[in-house]
């Protein structure tokens, strides 16, 4: 078929060159020149495993092409996805006005029959105004059906979700929509859930909210685990065996980021206000994982006494492994946090640090070499799981650090493997452990 995408962000580029794969003709829109430069070259402008070559190999075979006009996009499409970004407003709603837009130019560009498909995250009741947009400027004979289409894609295995989903939702009212969206995504032999407009678009914000919930959750588990002296890895594998709560989301540590708990949590509590229902449980996740980010420097200040002076190296950046996402990572919480105290930050990553820059200027130091950056460090806060971080070996940590202190936001380490080493180590829900001492 012939699918046009507008937005070539994360949700979107994956979205195109995935179809692409699978055997349609694809043409993704952006407003940004130097972005749609950059693909047109082969180039992908964010980090995710697998995204470059299958872009380049779709481009090359002729079933995927970029533009910055819309109306090239549109016009002769079959299916336009809506993937524009929908920005935190400040009082936490969904900002809607890329949304709005591409609607509008949706209804002044195409020539045909369309069904037009959104991607996007957005509140209940968004795909109607869609419809309005679209048929304000494109009144019948064309027919516009509207299909709310989220998107369940985790930063890092973006491909494999793709084409390894859990479920695919389609909402619509179009029983002639439903069917051809259904036999777009029938070769993928992922189960397939067809249910009206509405509750589709509830569907996404609900998932993500039970999911911050989980993380939220474990993670006041782990604070207890802390003052009772049990251990939050041996808790999580316990409760995680029983069925009905099952093992994921369970894995303590300084908090959720990126771009969707953070920014979804809150639009749904503002979805809540807005029909007079006060979401108290979701309101205390939000508290809670704004504490969790903070959780680092508080016990680098117990360790360590007053941090003014102090090196400290941040090791990752990305709110998680497998992206250069720095959206609401707590290393950026964490960052400031510690240049507000007077610690001399060096930060490594091996993706994230031009975005992480963009956002903490030169204030802290950079480097993409991990012994660098622990290098004299008075001590280590591990933000971000990276491979490279669990890999790292622990005795590079007592040769090369100042004092070999490690406050682990990710539990990246063993308990066991430490304790060998002469390393004072403290995670999060675990036993601290001090050198020649088991726990402390």
């Amino acid at each position: 078929m012939r699918i046009a995408v507008a937005g070539t962000g994360y949700v979107g580029l994956i979205t195109g060159v995935c179809l692409a794969e699978m055997g349609h003709h694809v043409v993704c829109t952006d407003v940004r020149e130097e972005k749609i430069q950059l693909l047109k070259t082969g180039w992908s402008p964010i980090f995710e495993p697998g995204l470059e070559p299958m872009l380049k190999h779709n481009m090359s075979n002729g079933r995927l092409d970029f533009t910055t006009n819309p109306r090239t996009a549109y016009k002769n499409a079959d299916i336009i996805f809506i993937a524009v970004g929908t920005p935190e407003n400040e009082d936490g709603t969904a900002n809607l006005d890329y949304i709005h837009a591409a609607a509008y130019t949706i209804g002044v560009s195409i020539e045909n029959d369309v069904i037009v498909c959104t991607k996007s995250t957005v509140p209940v009741g968004t795909n109607e105004k869609i419809r309005e947009i679209i048929q304000s400027v494109k009144p019948p004979p064309l027919q516009v059906m509207v299909v709310s289409n989220p998107e369940f894609l985790r930063e890092g295995s973006g491909i494999i979700d793709f084409f390894n989903g859990d479920r695919i939702v389609i909402g619509t009212e179009s029983r002639e929509a439903a069917s051809i969206m259904e036999k777009i995504y029938l070769p993928l032999k992922i189960p397939i859930m067809i249910t009206d407009t509405r509750s589709a678009e509830m569907i996404k914000y609900a998932s993500n909210a039970f999911l911050a919930t989980k993380v939220s959750f474990i993670n006041e588990i782990a604070a207890i685990c802390e003052k009772v002296g049990a251990n939050i890895e041996e808790v999580a594998y316990g409760i995680g065996k029983d069925k009905r709560i099952g093992p994921h989301f369970l894995q303590t540590g300084i908090g959720y980021g990126g771009s969707c708990f953070p920014k979804d949590t809150k639009a749904l509590v503002q979805i809540a206000g807005n029909v007079k229902h006060k979401f108290e449980l979701l309101e205390s996740v939000i508290k809670v994982n704004n504490r969790q980010q903070t959780l680092a420097v508080m016990k680098a200040k117990e360790t360590l006494g007053p941090l003014k002076g102090k090196r400290v190296a941040l090791l990752g950046l990305a709110f998680k492994p497998d992206t250069d996402d720095v959206r609401e990572a707590a290393s950026l919480t964490i960052a400031k946090a510690l240049k507000d105290e007077g610690a001399i930050v060096i930060a490594y990553d091996p993706a994230a640090i031009p975005n992480a820059r963009k956002v903490l200027g030169n204030g802290i130091e950079y480097t993409m070499d991990i012994q660098l950056a622990i290098e004299n460090a008075d001590a280590a806060i591990i933000a971000t799981e990276w491979d490279h971080i669990k890999h790292l070996p622990l005795e590079l940590y007592a040769e090369k650090m100042k004092s070999p202190i490690i406050i682990d936001g990710r539990n990246c380490y063993s308990i066991q493997n430490i304790s060998s080493h002469p390393i004072t180590y403290i995670s999060i829900g675990r036993p601290s452990i001090q050198p020649n001492r088991v726990q402390s």
